[in-house]
């Protein structure tokens, strides 16, 4: 489907502009970081994820909560604070609500493909499930249960949707707050989000912003253990995997994160 530019009821004074993003950038909707499609005000600096400003008007129906029917709602109901089901991050803007349930998920998150697939170079190829609950520990924090996973066909490769999310809080957190070599590119608005354990910095890359030093997720290269060649292949794969997954958490599942390279582990 192609787009133009649209009128929207969060920003009825100027009209939106549907572009490609290369930088990250905070969507003024859901409050939540972004990559790759937007619709965004250059007179004012508002951005939308693609799925904020283009909201379904019928409630949504989702394969993991077969008897909710969520709708899209401006801002999340009631005074108590509330969490996305899926990444368990603070609702804090445009949200798709169960009225009968009480679940609430970001659009974003209520997007995420049940199925990310695409080839890892050298035959391999990599494709990642969605899962509500983690059937195994997540890679990243080591637990099962937290929040949404992706984990691979082989079942080598799980990462829990919130701790993607958290990989890259530390990463923009770094860039744009001082630890990055970066001048933002771009992206307007500073601080795109809260929140530093410490761990992944992110520089340019080639025009574009990618992984520069990597997080540490401990574990998967045990899974081949005969030699350096698989250490390097499982990273390599590995790395490809997380791509998918920070593509699809991002808001745009065909968005290139570049610089994701095979050294990725501690070891």
């Amino acid at each position: 489907m192609k787009y133009g530019e649209i009128t929207h009821f969060s920003h009825p004074q100027h009209k939106l502009r549907f572009e490609y993003a290369e930088v990250p950038f905070k969507c003024d909707g859901c409050k939540e970081v972004g990559i790759g499609s937007r619709f965004k005000c250059n007179l004012c600096d508002y951005d939308l994820h693609r799925q904020c400003a283009l909201p379904s008007v019928a409630p949504l129906r989702h394969a993991f909560y077969p008897k909710c029917a969520f709708q899209f709602l401006a801002r999340p109901p009631g005074d108590a604070s509330r969490f996305c089901n899926a990444c368990e991050r603070d609702v804090a803007g445009f949200v798709l609500h169960c009225g009968a349930c009480g679940f609430d998920l970001h659009p974003c998150c209520a997007a995420l493909p049940h199925v990310l697939d695409a080839g890892a170079g050298g035959g391999d190829a990599v494709r990642l499930y969605l899962y509500r609950k983690a059937g195994a520990p997540c890679h990243r924090c080591g637990r099962k249960g937290r929040s949404w996973s992706y984990r691979s066909a082989c079942k080598k490769y799980n990462l829990h949707v919130a701790c993607v999310m958290e990989m890259l809080e530390e990463s923009w957190h770094e860039l744009f707050n001082g630890g990055g070599d970066g001048d933002g590119g771009g992206a307007g608005k500073r601080g795109l989000v809260g929140g530093v354990h410490g761990g992944m910095g992110v520089g340019m890359v080639g025009g574009g912003y990618g992984v520069r030093k990597i997080p540490s997720i401990k574990g998967w290269e045990k899974n081949h253990h005969r030699g350096k060649g698989k250490v390097k292949r499982c990273c390599e794969v590995a790395a490809m995997a997380v791509q998918l997954i920070i593509s699809a958490v991002l808001g745009d599942p065909t968005a290139i994160i570049a610089g994701i390279v095979s050294s990725f582990f501690s070891r």
